[in-house]
């Protein structure tokens, strides 16, 4: 691993770009590039869709991290997915359950559902390949669903950095990353008290796992980490 920081949420991917390394064929994706869409810079300050908002929009992360959210009675948040740069939002025939906010700054294009369903129907492998990513991600909420009702506080987290170098590209060719996360956040994906999670990275730290300079954190011991996260990266593939 070599010493150049990498931000998971500062990356910025092109829609032909993601499509065709996620596997879809070349012509396929720039169709979609090519359709109708408009840039919008998305605040991490407020919700960018509310809970019960229709759902006739396609969204595209071009760079940044969004986060998918519901709320129990009391109001208190839980963070229930995250969608990478590269990644997107399908519509949907109903309103949608849960809302939208930006993890960090974020660029997100958005197009009509008018103009995606044709080319969904005209393309029946768009609907194969699409079928393919929303699986992926149902593999993700189930090991999120393991995180948060199996494992400890430590794990949780570890699980989650691991993730998140993985899923950014960090992991693979650096030994850290920028923390895109406040403990606010970590506490809303990991089902936690922001005051636990603080005493969690003070854990990791003392245990030489990881360490923090700043909003860096530098993997000390990849593996290690991997093995208190109970992380295998399979599920992402």
């Amino acid at each position: 691993m070599t010493k150049r920081s990498r931000s998971a949420g500062g990356t910025t991917v092109g829609i032909a770009e993601a499509l065709t390394a996620a596997g879809l064929e070349p012509e396929l994706a720039k169709l979609l590039e090519d359709m109708p869409n408009r840039l919008v810079e998305v605040d991490p300050r407020r919700p960018f869709r509310e809970p019960g908002c229709d759902r006739d929009e396609v969204y595209f992360v071009r760079s940044g991290i969004l986060a998918k959210y519901k709320s129990d009675g009391a109001g208190r948040r839980q963070i229930i997915a995250l969608r990478f740069a590269g990644d997107g939002i399908l519509p949907r025939e109903t309103t949608s359950d849960y809302g939208i906010q930006a993890i960090v700054r974020s660029e997100v294009l958005i197009g009509a559902r008018k103009d995606f369903d044709p080319i969904m129907d005209a393309h029946p492998e768009l609907t194969r390949f699409f079928w393919r990513l929303t699986q992926r991600h149902a593999s993700i909420s189930y090991e999120w669903l393991v995180n948060c009702g199996r494992r400890d506080s430590t794990a949780r987290v570890a699980h989650l950095l691991c993730e998140t170098a993985e899923r950014s590209g960090v992991a693979a060719a650096h030994n850290r990353m920028m923390n895109p996360f406040t403990q606010q956040q970590i506490a809303d994906i990991t089902g936690q008290t922001s005051v636990n999670v603080n005493r969690v990275f003070a854990d990791l730290e003392r245990q030489g796992l990881i360490r923090r300079e700043g909003r860096e954190i530098v993997f000390e011991d990849w593996a290690e980490m991997r093995r208190v996260g109970g992380f295998s990266a399979a599920y992402l593939q």
